[in-house]
């Protein structure tokens, strides 16, 4: 069992998503910083100084802070976006690389296409 356990543990896929999900906590703590510290102070200036996190409703003693579960979602929907927004960024240059590696052609293929190219006119019309 000790040796299954060790060939699971090892595997490529394994290592490499421990890698992506301690990444992807620190990547989420600049994201949510982001959120937190600039984006949401901007969006209480536009929205003239409403902080969500302090509505609430009292019941009796009882306070059901709604105002906190409101922040959350807001949270969330930033975060998603800002997310969505630096994956498309990073698309959008991946995608730049690509066109960029496929426009260098060797010379020496450049010739070579040339020449099959010279053939097969060559060909069609010789028969």
């Amino acid at each position: 069992m000790w040796q299954e356990f060790k060939k699971f543990a090892v595997k490529g896929n394994v290592i490499d998503l421990a890698v992506a999900v301690i990444i992807g906590a620190a990547f989420g703590k600049i994201v949510k910083s982001l959120v937190d510290d600039i984006v949401m102070p901007f969006l209480g200036i536009l929205l003239g100084g409403i902080s969500l996190t302090n509505l609430k409703l009292k019941v009796g003693e009882a306070a059901i802070t709604y105002g906190v579960f409101l922040q959350n979602v807001v949270d969330f929907f930033l975060i998603a976006f800002v997310i969505f927004f630096i994956v498309r960024l990073y698309k959008r240059m991946e995608r730049k690389e690509e066109v960029k590696a496929e426009v260098k052609v060797d010379q020496k293929e450049e010739l070579l296409r040339e020449i099959r190219d010279l053939l097969k006119t060559f060909n069609q019309t010789t028969k």
